[in-house]
């Protein structure tokens, strides 16, 4: 396989690209868990590469297991592809000392963005949250180590349908101040179906006094199984709305997949016209779907010049 190197001293500052004209388009990948994984995720991510997004990211994964093949991934691609990483890392299961000996790898190397998180209980999202003995128990506490310790631009995560274990929308806009307070430069969400969730939670921020971008997090759907899952996952009901364009056409796979693509597109639109800052998808390592919308979207340097001629 070919490598494209991009010299280490460039390093792309996330804040500034959600600051320009055209609107920022990230994906985010999950660290495979065998060596057949593995193959299908960089084919996705040389797809994806083509499109030049602003940044990708590589999660955590529950409880932290899967920590060694995310900071694998994500070197990899500092190493060998022209795009900008982001780190996921949590709070799961680490005490402060190796929390600091990850953030270190990251600063002897070429990745400079690092998405901070708490994390899910490490026995799942029905359990209660345990920190380690030695360690943190909230998100804000991590975006000041990983600040003290390097040169990171610092993301941390933002609910718009309301952390599972938020008493209020309210609450959550005062977590992400305070996140903001600790060096938290933007956020992204978890994913969501709604323009009115992103809305309410950016607009409590800025009532707030605070100025963070806020990313909103997509993920197309491409199957009806994936539906409870998501329900599992964001802690609220997919809506009605969307399992009743999808349940309508269950049984045929290709529709499906159309279908999904047509709800993802029609959300991220309605997101860019509210003046969302960019577009975080979840490809589930996968790009077809991805690379549907992004093109329906007009997202393409040379179409969105020319449809926004303003912006040149």
């Amino acid at each position: 396989m070919s490598s494209l190197r991009r010299p280490e001293h460039v390093v792309r500052s996330i804040p500034d690209a959600l600051s320009g004209a055209r609107p920022a388009i990230s994906f985010e990948f999950f660290p495979p868990k065998d060596d057949a994984g593995e193959a299908v995720l960089w084919e996705t991510i040389r797809a994806l590469e083509k499109t030049r997004p602003t940044f990708v990211s590589v999660t955590y994964g529950a409880g932290g297991s899967s920590r060694d093949r995310t900071i694998r991934v994500t070197d990899r691609i500092a190493r060998e592809t022209t795009m900008t990483p982001m780190a996921h890392l949590t709070c799961v299961g680490h005490s402060v000392t190796e929390l600091r000996n990850i953030i270190g790898h990251y600063a002897n190397g070429a990745v400079r963005n690092i998405l901070a998180l708490r994390g899910d209980p490490q026995g799942g999202l029905d359990q209660p949250w345990v920190s380690h003995p030695e360690g943190f128990d909230h998100a804000e506490e991590l975006v000041t180590l990983i600040r003290k310790l390097g040169p990171f631009t610092v993301g941390v995560a933002a609910f718009p349908d309301r952390h599972p274990e938020s008493p209020s929308l309210d609450a959550d806009a005062d977590v992400l101040v305070r996140k903001a307070d600790a060096g938290a430069a933007f956020a992204i969400s978890q994913f969501f179906f709604t323009t009115d969730a992103y809305v309410r939670l950016r607009d409590r921020v800025a009532a707030r006094g605070r100025d963070l971008p806020i990313i909103p997090g997509l993920m197309p759907v491409t199957n009806v199984r994936q539906l409870a899952r998501m329900t599992e996952l964001s802690g609220q009901p997919v809506p009605e709305s969307v399992t009743s364009r999808l349940l309508a056409v269950d049984g045929d796979p290709t529709a499906v997949r159309e279908v999904g693509v047509e709800i993802a597109t029609e959300l991220a639109q309605q997101l860019l016209d509210e003046g969302a800052p960019g577009l975080h998808f979840i490809t589930m390592n996968r790009s077809p779907a991805t690379l549907h919308v992004w093109r329906n979207l007009g997202l393409e340097a040379a179409q969105w010049a020319a449809s926004h001629p303003e912006s040149r």
